[in-house]
């Protein structure tokens, strides 16, 4: 009975306040992804340049820095419950002034740029709080599954949000998409506001150490497995996650192709369902497409993170980390090299797995390592090395896909985060041994 439960995937859906979080933060995270695709869709629209496209994720490095740590240390001394809530408000009425601004037809590719940075400004005080607040709602026990399942979560919602995205913006345009996003952060504020947590939870000690941003740092740097976890992260990030930038390129020109049928079928359904119309003709069709390989990567992503749910906690963490850290890179290759929109999809599909795979349990692994005190901080400087190398890697991506090419940059960058990966097992052998 015991082996059972501790092997259940869904067991810390059985606390309260976690069930609120995950059905809230299922469908704002679906409003997310529709506007991270129609957000990538409308620069590529406006410029036709995918150095557009690394440009956005390059400028919005710049708030990264300062708020990841200060956004850290909010979340250790402060309610985490009502720091999410004020960050997701301000997150909301962004993507309203995206959705007025295209809606308009005031849009240019200077205020998407601008949109992102303010996002991201806002997403680094947000993340640390989140991931440092799950412990508060399942505890320690169901800590690690809780974390698996935020990633399900979150790549189940990469399924809804870009397969809703490309009809809406092939149809309805990006402002829908924008605007349907922001509707869709009133689902997790309510979420929150709706919880019962206990009053110990809810207040912080304003002391000197607990407000000090870069213990987290420090707390990296005197252990060799945290360090480890979070350069593999952020190599990762900075080589192999730019696929996401380039999808559209894909979209548009090597695989336009042979998704032209699929887009085709696609689109004839809807424009013959009840409720399309004469109002669901594809104006974009290659939106469809990209939503479509958004999607695949979604699939993967939540098959990996229920298999993580389930086995993550039998002394499986690190054999299945290391099996995502060489495996994202090589699903990657493949999909770079192939020309056929079905095989494409199928390596998406792997990358997801890996992916997940690869950060859910570095989460996981990082946070049952350190201590409630220094989360927030530590999971600051996690999130920094992710979402900044993200960024950062988004800009050499677009700079060199305009350069060599979409399927190039993407098969070079995955060729030289694989070799890191292989020299970090060496370097760090203790991670894949970790339970």
């Amino acid at each position: 009975m015991s082996t059972h439960r501790a092997h259940h995937p869904f067991r810390a859906l059985r606390h309260w306040n976690y069930r609120l979080y995950f059905i809230g933060q299922l469908i704002s995270l679906s409003g997310t992804w529709m506007q991270t695709i129609a957000q990538n869709w409308l620069v590529y629209r406006l410029s036709g340049s995918p150095v557009s496209l690394g440009v956005m994720n390059g400028l919005s490095v710049l708030p990264l820095l300062p708020l990841a740590l200060f956004g850290g240390s909010l979340a250790d001394r402060f309610p985490r419950r009502w720091l999410i809530v004020i960050t997701q408000s301000l997150m909301m009425g962004q993507a309203f002034l995206l959705a007025w601004l295209t809606w308009s037809g005031r849009i240019q590719v200077w205020h998407v740029w601008a949109m992102a940075m303010l996002l991201a400004a806002f997403q680094m005080l947000d993340v640390p709080a989140r991931q440092a607040f799950v412990v508060e709602m399942v505890g320690e026990e169901d800590l690690g599954n809780a974390i698996a399942l935020n990633s399900s979560l979150f790549n189940f919602a990469r399924i809804i949000g870009p397969s809703l995205a490309g009809l809406v913006v092939a149809t309805l345009g990006e402002a829908m998409a924008f605007f349907l996003n922001g509707l869709s952060f009133l689902a997790v504020i309510a979420g929150l506001l709706a919880m019962r947590l206990p009053a110990s939870t809810t207040r912080r000690r304003l002391s000197g150490a607990s407000g000090d941003p870069l213990a987290g740092l420090a707390r990296i740097r005197s252990d060799a497995i945290l360090q480890g976890l979070v350069s593999m992260v952020g190599v990762s990030a900075f080589l192999s996650m730019p696929y996401t930038t380039l999808l559209p390129v894909f979209a548009r020109t090597t695989l336009r192709e042979s998704a032209a049928p699929v887009v085709e079928a696609l689109c004839r359904a809807a424009s013959a369902s009840r409720l399309g119309g004469a109002l669901l003709s594809c104006v974009q069709p290659e939106a469809v497409a990209y939503g479509l390989m958004m999607g695949a990567v979604g699939v993967g992503a939540v098959a990996g993170a229920l298999l993580a749910a389930a086995y993550g906690d039998a002394g499986q963490r690190g054999r299945m980390l290391t099996w995502g850290n060489l495996g994202f890179p090589v699903a990657l290759l493949g999909f770079s090299l192939t020309r056929s929109f079905f095989i494409a999809l199928g390596f998406l599909v792997l990358t997801g797995i890996a992916f997940v795979w690869q950060n859910a349990l570095a989460n996981t692994l990082i946070q049952t390592h350190v201590e409630d005190s220094v989360r927030g901080r530590v999971m600051g400087v996690y999130t920094l090395s992710f979402q900044a190398m993200m960024r950062l890697g988004g800009l050499q991506a677009g700079l060199m896909a305009g350069w060599l090419g979409a399927p190039a940059t993407v098969a070079l960058g995955a060729v030289v985060s694989l070799s890191y990966m292989i020299w970090a097992h060496q370097r760090y052998p203790g991670i894949r041994r970790l339970p």
